[in-house]
């Protein structure tokens, strides 16, 4: 039997931050990847990462605290949370900061601040600027024999995310790329990428100089427990034998969501669902492998949902993530043929996402309306529709182009009439969309894009939930450490990511709330680990 201090499941960002912290405290750790390639679905993400009080903004002079940003989340998520997760929030506004400087000083990632704005700014303790922030470029050879094992995205990762922002790529693309094209060719010749390549390939290069071993293709099959109910190994399974690896210290589960687990996804997400933007492998594993040793499993209806065009990956249909719902000359729909939501609203996902008493989406399934402008305002548009060629219908009419997507002609011609005469009067008195700051800012000042819909033909597509990653697992505590129904620790198991019960579920609270709460939810869990040892 081998034996390692700490083996951590998964190899995204809060397995790596685990590693990491783990293996610079003095701790042997194992990463095991149940796919054959490295990074999950951080790999594939743009990188934007939400960390308030920052040590950045700090040398910028940005005037932030850990007391606004728990005030910020208190104020902003929903009341049934607050609660719930003030404890875990409180844990994560404390430690946020302290793991972005350890992951600067540990390794090769320089990171920088992207002026996006917190996305409820006008709430108290929110940000225009300082929160955000994402790394730059770095070469994949930095990782030696496993640089291509790295797993690689359906977004540009020539660009960075800055640039990506900064270049609008979504609607000039091929400006975007003569403005940066220097850096494009520099990053083609060195092997380099931005985003979510950056990321990874910083942080595995931070583990592997700390002595962190990687092992892929080996998946984790059962957890070991001790008579007294300790968590002290893995089952793992490699070259098609079993084998048992002792964790003295402690095992971490960070192996991703679930959403490519049907009967899981149709469980917890009942309705249609369009698009999954993860990898292929996140099916649930590790919330299976902590349900198997009594630990209770909370936030299952919760996940990363947003709008994705279709694209394929690996040999899959597959999404991908692009604000494409608020060009001017459309609207979103649902199925009574009624607005539900400004189009601009970041948490669209939630509002396509929302349950009646029963569990049941309100909104699904939803569409998005544009007319003879709509496919033109961006090139990707018409690129990736071509993989889904019976997603777009067109018609010469608006009663027509209601029919062919099951909706009542009457209703959609009230809808989009009402819609013109907003536009008209330069104000949505139903949705405000553009008015607030974050909306304002996506809108490049566009006049709110408020932009009627009278040119046929008219173009309609569904608009139903995209999940790009799951948010319910194992529940945990401020330290987390695994908890049973019942409240009690899990001695020697642990969680972080997108394989626990995320603090932070469907609604987020800025770009970068799904990277930032994983990894520093994974350095928790190091450093749980750690004082419990020392």
């Amino acid at each position: 039997m081998e034996a390692f201090d700490v083996v951590v499941i998964g190899s995204g960002s809060a397995a790596c931050s685990t590693a990491l912290r783990a293996a610079k405290g003095g701790l042997r750790v194992l990463v095991i990847e149940k796919s054959n390639r490295l990074g999950g679905t951080s790999a594939m993400s743009g990188a934007g990462i939400w960390i308030p009080a920052n040590h950045l903004a700090a040398e910028a002079g940005i005037a932030d605290s850990r007391a606004e940003a728990l005030a910020y989340l208190q104020a902003v998520q929903p009341l049934s949370q607050r609660k719930s997760e003030n404890e875990r929030w409180a844990a994560f506004v404390a430690a946020a900061p302290d793991m972005l400087a350890f992951l600067a000083k540990n390794t090769p990632l320089k990171f920088q601040l992207v002026a996006e704005p917190d996305p409820f700014t006008e709430a108290p303790g929110g940000k225009v600027f300082g929160r955000m922030v994402t790394p730059h470029a770095l070469s994949r050879r930095l990782l030696g024999r496993l640089a291509g094992k790295l797993r690689r995205s359906t977004l540009p990762h020539c660009f960075t995310y800055q640039e990506a922002v900064d270049l609008d790529i979504y609607h000039h693309p091929i400006r975007a790329a003569f403005k940066v094209g220097h850096k494009i060719l520099y990053r083609w010749l060195t092997n380099s990428g931005g985003q979510g390549t950056a990321l990874m390939a910083g942080l595995i290069k931070g583990c592997l100089d700390a002595g962190v071993e990687f092992r892929l293709e080996t998946p984790a099959i059962r957890l070991v427990q001790s008579v007294d109910g300790r968590v002290t190994g893995v089952v793992i399974k490699a070259r098609d034998q079993e084998a048992t690896i002792e964790a003295t210290k402690g095992v971490v589960i960070a192996s991703g969501g679930f959403e490519w687990n049907k009967a899981l996804r149709e469980r917890h997400f009942p309705g249609p669902v369009d698009r999954l933007g993860s990898p292929a492998s996140n099916e649930g594993d590790g919330q299976m492998l902590a349900l198997s040793v009594d630990a209770e499993l909370r936030s299952m209806d919760q996940a990363n949902i947003y709008p994705c065009l279709p694209t394929r990956y690996e040999r899959r249909p597959t999404g991908l993530p692009i604000t494409f719902q608020a060009e001017p000359h459309s609207i979103v729909v649902n199925g009574n043929a009624r607005r539900f939501v400004s189009e601009s609203d970041f948490n669209i996902g939630e509002a396509l996402d929302l349950r009646d008493a029963d569990g049941n989406p309100v909104n699904l399934p939803a569409f998005l309306i544009g007319d003879s402008r709509f496919p033109g305002a961006a090139l990707p548009f018409r690129w990736y529709a071509a993989y889904d060629r019976d997603w777009v219908k067109k018609a010469d009419t608006v009663a027509e182009l209601a029919q062919k997507l099951g909706l009542v002609p009457q209703e959609l011609e009230q809808t989009i009439a009402r819609w013109n005469d907003q536009c008209r009067a330069g104000r949505d008195t139903d949705f405000h969309r553009g008015e607030n700051s974050w909306e304002e800012y996506k809108g490049h000042g566009e006049a709110n894009r408020l932009t009627p819909i009278d040119k046929p033909p008219y173009f309609g597509m569904t608009l139903n939930r995209s999940i790009l990653g799951t948010k319910g697992g194992a529940s945990t505590n401020e330290r987390g450490q695994v908890l049973r129904k019942d409240g009690s620790i899990i001695p020697g198991l642990y969680a972080a990511g997108l394989a626990m019960a995320n603090p932070f579920g469907t609604r987020a609270v800025g770009a970068g709330t799904t990277l930032g709460p994983n990894m520093t939810w994974g350095y928790i869990a190091a450093e749980t680990i750690l004082r419990q040892n020392r």
